[in-house]
């Protein structure tokens, strides 16, 4: 994987990092996060790129593809994502789920969303489709960008710069506590996910 992204970083440079981003803030399943890391990693092992401009078009294309997302949610509605949604992974329980969140706590929903792989890829189209106002949705798209930008950016390029400094056990023992945080992470979200979705199915529910 990292041996296609370094050649896709080589030949197309701050092009790929910010498009990337923006294809998948709009709602595509491309691993925007992990280009960000990559490309950060790939700026402090190789000099080719600077790490102030890829941050910049990853802040510039999350910003850009979110707004886009929310555009196209506003447009179709929530009635055309229930019927089509589960082509891109917007099921009926993540889209009851995307109502009930975006209904108690929508501005930290779009900011905390972009941290979140499960959310990020559907916050914008939902924000829309829910009919969230634009200037919010704005100002808490932009504060989210900047922060999962330039948060995992600058720290995958800080690992980089001492990636070679670490070798041996010691390397071996930071992989395997890098793993177990990843799994942790994951069943963490999957298990709040599924809470969440019940606790939105019980209201939707209780308002019917």
């Amino acid at each position: 994987m990292f041996h296609h992204l370094n050649h896709l970083l080589a030949h197309y440079g701050y092009g790929v990092v910010g498009l990337t981003v923006m294809l998948e803030s709009m709602g595509a399943p491309l691993p925007g996060e992990s280009m960000i890391i990559g490309a950060a990693i790939y700026c402090a092992t190789t000099h080719q790129l600077d790490i102030v401009w890829v941050i910049a078009v990853a802040i510039v294309g999350a910003i850009m593809g979110d707004n886009f997302g929310y555009l196209i949610g506003r447009q179709i509605g929530y009635r055309v994502l229930a019927r089509f949604g589960r082509h891109i992974g917007l099921n009926d329980q993540r889209l009851k789920l995307g109502r009930y969140l975006f209904h108690r706590h929508g501005s930290k929903v779009v900011f905390f969303g972009r941290f979140i792989a499960i959310l990020r890829t559907f916050v914008a189209l939902l924000a829309g489709a829910n009919h969230m106002p634009w200037p919010k949705f704005l100002l808490y798209n932009a504060l989210g960008g900047i922060g999962w930008a330039g948060g995992y950016g600058i720290a995958a390029y800080l690992l980089g710069k001492e990636a070679e400094r670490i070798s041996g056990p010691l390397g071996i023992a930071v992989g395997l506590v890098a793993a177990i945080v990843v799994i942790g992470a994951f069943v963490f979200l999957k298990r709040n996910e599924h809470r969440l979705t019940r606790e939105a199915e019980a209201a939707a529910g209780a308002r019917g």
